[in-house]
């Protein structure tokens, strides 16, 4: 197609790999972190592409894959309800909770359903008045102002029937956590181009300032990550540590101010628990007390949930970038997307799916 073939142009590719073995003298780790980057950098093959001094490692930029193991449960109790209707993303049916997962549930007699787009789940509950509907709000800042003005225009319409569980994570708080780590290997980070098409590049630049580390936004095809990385091998080897913007289609420097409004009006910004991380502070949105009336967690009283990860899955680890899928023995044996351990083999940016469906299991582990 084009304005996307000319994206993955085989000669600039080529053009792009050989610019950098002339410019990188020196090892440099540099980590993706949309989950979105990680399955194109998989299925291209652009790390076997990349000088062998250019390590690349990959980041916690799946929403479904950080969603709490609580926040799972949570929904899980919520949509086995007889009187609810489960309104969810597919990616979401079948990422575990502690004992099942939404699929089941619905393959149990639960009215779990499918959508694309919130309005869909408001479209429910405005058809069947008789029903508490419940749409699982999940997502970085790319997907809150949709899910804000799905809520937003619930409180207008004065819909009592619709709620969300919501479940935002905000990214910026998550790169601080993984900088101020004493065993933070990552000198250099591809932006994630859809959050900084809603928020634009301030964060960053904050974060750049005060950790002298590179940043360059990316965008999601080939030659948008190896430009990318060119952009910050750039940075590296000449000692700077600015804040570059590569996606310049869709990304400015102050970002989509309506969007971020509509975000400030219906969410405020609270503590965070990232599975298989831990609670980060400022990483999350919850719901204004003036959309109380929409907020799952008080109409359900959900909040004496409390559930530990399986001990053999390494998914913290491979979220920080300090490991990666093939590390985990689990990976492709005890761990698949048909039975995952953990979300990241299930979601559609998850990197252990990623590593699982294009280099499959003894290819990676041949790589280790």
């Amino acid at each position: 197609m084009k304005y996307v073939d000319e994206y993955r142009d085989e000669g600039v590719v080529r053009a792009l790999v050989a610019h950098l073995a002339c410019q990188v003298t020196r090892s440099w780790v540099l980590m993706e972190i949309c989950g979105g980057q990680t399955h194109t950098i998989m299925r291209y093959g652009l790390d076997e592409l990349l000088p062998r001094q250019i390590e690349l490692v990959h980041g916690p930029g799946c929403p479904v894959c950080v969603t709490p193991l609580e926040t799972i449960d949570k929904a899980i109790a919520l949509a086995a309800r007889p009187e609810v209707t489960f309104v969810t993303y597919g990616d979401m049916l079948r990422v575990p909770g502690s004992e099942s997962d939404l699929f089941r549930v619905r393959a149990a007699g639960g009215d779990v359903r499918v959508v694309y787009s919130p309005m869909e789940a408001l479209k429910l509950a405005r058809s069947h008045p008789e029903r508490q509907v419940v749409f699982f709000a999940i997502g970085f800042e790319t997907t809150a102002p949709a899910n804000a003005m799905a809520l937003r225009q619930a409180g207008r319409e004065g819909l009592k029937n619709f709620s969300a569980l919501v479940s935002h994570m905000l990214v910026p708080p998550a790169i601080r956590l993984l900088l101020e780590s004493s065993s933070n290997r990552v000198q250099g980070f591809i932006a994630p181009g859809h959050v900084c098409t809603v928020m634009g590049l301030e964060q960053y630049e904050t974060l750049s300032r005060e950790f002298g580390v590179p940043f360059v936004v990316g965008g999601f095809e080939p030659v948008d990550l190896l430009e990318a990385t060119a952009m910050l091998v750039a940075q590296l080897e000449t000692g700077r540590a600015e804040v570059e913007n590569q996606y310049v289609r869709s990304v400015s420097r102050r970002g989509n101010r309506a969007a971020q409004r509509l975000i400030k009006e219906v969410f405020e910004v609270c503590d965070r628990k990232w599975r298989g991380i831990g609670v980060i502070r400022q990483s999350g949105l919850r719901l204004r007390a003036a959309l109380g009336e929409h907020d799952t967690e008080q109409l359900f009283d959900l909040d004496d949930f409390h559930a530990e990860e399986p001990a053999e899955c390494l998914s913290a680890d491979v979220l920080q970038g300090l490991k990666t899928p093939p590390d985990c023995p689990a990976f492709g044996t005890r761990c698949t997307p048909q039975n995952p351990l953990g979300a990241l083999m299930v979601s559609g940016e998850g990197t252990c799916a990623a590593y699982h469906r294009y280099r499959g299991v003894a290819e990676s582990r041949g790589r280790r």
